[in-house]
């Protein structure tokens, strides 16, 4: 019997993240915002091999809130968590801040 795939969806908030940052580095250099879409794009799709290869999130980890990981795409932080039989992809983070204000930021949006 074959071992299925966990399929990886996005969160409508992760796909502006990743929208966002597209458009960001697009003004600056089409190929380049084309590059980080795809190597974003493939990381994500890599979690149906192995979910739970990331590291838990350490800002959270130090909350006792262990459900979330995140692979390091350099400057992003692609956060997510295994749910039942799916990998969800939560958010998509630049690396040079601060993950706490960006929640804090977030929650106080909705």
């Amino acid at each position: 019997m074959k071992h299925r795939k966990p399929p990886v969806v996005w969160t409508s908030v992760a796909e502006r993240d990743l929208a966002e940052i597209v458009t960001h580095r697009h003004r600056d250099s089409p190929s380049a915002s084309r590059r980080v879409l795809a190597q974003l794009e493939q990381q994500a799709s890599s979690l149906e091999t192995l979910p739970n290869r990331g590291r838990i999130v350490p800002e959270l980890a130090a909350l006792d809130i262990r459900s979330y990981r995140e692979l390091i795409v350099r400057p992003h932080r692609l956060v997510y968590s295994v749910r039942g039989d799916r990998v969800v992809v939560f958010a998509v983070l630049d690396t040079r801040r601060d993950l706490e204000d960006l929640l804090l930021r977030r929650l106080l949006a909705d």
